[in-house]
């Protein structure tokens, strides 16, 4: 197994189902965006873990530059490819059955598709020297096996160790020579230049994943047990300080929701949970019918959030029908917008990433990235009207609904949002 996540059972599944016994857990880096499943894994099959041998790890075996692991006919070798990390390290795999040449590699976080690794992690002062290894390890190392190896990254698109993943959950070696941009530099100084200057976000849970991935992971066992929990019971666990968070889309939450209960729509949980949410207070959860809650628990618990205590039983239905009070949230569309864009009381908030605001954005704007706004409220006036907009709207509810939870009053999302905006055929600035 390469990278595990923390819900081990899947491996598991897929080896007893295949006859098949685990035996290796190699971990290319100490991963920052997830809980790594390794000690889980190891505990559960008694397999050996293996890592990158520049981090002194609390925990498994340190491997180096060409060691080889047999399994059968199958050979895998460990490349040494230090840029995103130190201690990262690439996987090239034969079948010696049928060539001695490398038919897939496994790189971490070196390089994705259509992406390279970011390379901040050490402080701007080490970007150079980062760079400047992650262009040898790529370069040097994983382009050179040969352009129909098959190279399986440990990313797809939305992760936040790449700025522009494609969604690919694997490519080759020719393929991205073709097509990766940042494959395209003709010289090191130019690639290392790039990679200085790009803008990145930290979200602050990756402290949280870098100290379990390091000196291990406290044993999930089985993923947790979500309590059906009557709305009198969830008002006693809000008032005692626990985090509701409301999974349902953005218009479902704007038409009503429980007071202080913050909105990320359900396939946003893994991206953005670890930006505003914290690993002490219990979490309950509140979707419309309290179905497909599961990829909801998975996406937390991969995230370390050990503490979800519960859901909302019949879901937000039956907040209304035992007639507690309901929140709403103004909405306009791009049209709305348009007739109220010279409003002097108006203060409008751009909360996509960085690069999406460069390429163009709605005149009047201020740009804070959504998981920034918890550093940042003090640059936005309490006492003005506020409209908020992103991609699509669904972040920038996510953004009114934690505004909304610290004070701010006159709060509006709009739906469709820069998609819309630019489909309405209205102006767009481009510095």
């Amino acid at each position: 197994m390469v990278d595990p996540r923390r819900d081990i059972e899947v491996y598991l599944d897929l080896a007893e189902s295949n006859g098949l016994d685990i035996n290796y857990i190699f971990e290319t880096h100490r991963n920052e965006d997830y809980v790594i499943g390794s000690l889980e894994l190891a505990e559960a099959t008694g397999a050996e873990i293996f890592h990158g041998k520049n981090l002194n790890f609390q925990y498994g075996t340190p491997t180096s530059e060409g060691n080889i692991f047999h399994m059968g006919t199958v050979e895998l070798e460990v490349l040494e490819t230090p840029g995103h990390t130190l201690e990262s390290i690439s996987l090239a795999v034969r079948d010696l059955s049928a060539s001695d040449d490398v038919q897939m590699v496994f790189t971490g976080d070196v390089i994705f598709a259509g992406e390279t690794g970011r390379i901040d992690f050490y402080g701007i002062d080490r970007r150079p020297q980062m760079a400047g290894l992650l262009y040898e390890s790529i370069f040097q190392k994983i382009l050179p096996l040969g352009d129909g190896v098959i190279l399986c990254p440990a990313h797809g698109a939305g992760s936040v160790c790449g700025a522009d993943i494609r969604e690919q959950d694997y490519t080759t070696v020719g393929y991205e020579k073709k097509t990766n941009p940042q494959l395209q530099f003709t010289s090191k100084d130019d690639f290392v230049d790039f990679k200085i200057s790009e803008e990145l976000y930290t979200p602050p849970y990756f402290k949280k994943m870098e100290f379990y991935n390091q000196n291990g992971v406290p044993a999930l066992g089985m993923l947790p047990h979500l309590r059906p929990m009557p709305v009198k019971f969830l008002k006693d666990w809000a008032q005692r300080g626990a985090q509701v968070l409301d999974v349902r889309k953005p218009t479902s939450y704007a038409g009503g929701h429980i007071p202080g209960s913050l909105n990320i729509w359900e396939e946003g949980v893994a991206a953005f949970a670890g930006w505003f949410l914290n690993y002490e207070d219990p979490i309950i959860l509140v979707d419309d019918q309290s179905h497909g809650l599961l990829e909801v628990k998975l996406a937390l618990a991969r995230l370390g959030f050990d503490n979800i205590h519960g859901y909302l039983a019949n879901g937000f239905p039956s907040w209304y029908l035992h007639a507690e009070h309901v929140d709403k949230l103004n909405l306009w569309t791009v049209h709305d917008l348009k007739k109220h864009q010279d409003d002097s009381d108006l203060f409008l908030l751009d909360v996509r990433k960085i690069d999406d605001w460069k390429k163009g954005y709605i005149e009047g704007a201020h740009h804070i990235y959504l998981g920034e706004i918890p550093l940042k409220m003090k640059e936005i006036p309490h006492d003005i009207p506020l409209v908020v907009y992103c991609d699509s709207g669904y972040k920038s509810t996510i953004a009114c609904s934690f505004l909304k939870n610290n004070g701010y009053t006159h709060l509006t999302s709009v739906v469709g949002s820069m998609t819309a905006w630019e489909k309405a055929g209205y102006p767009v600035v481009n510095d």
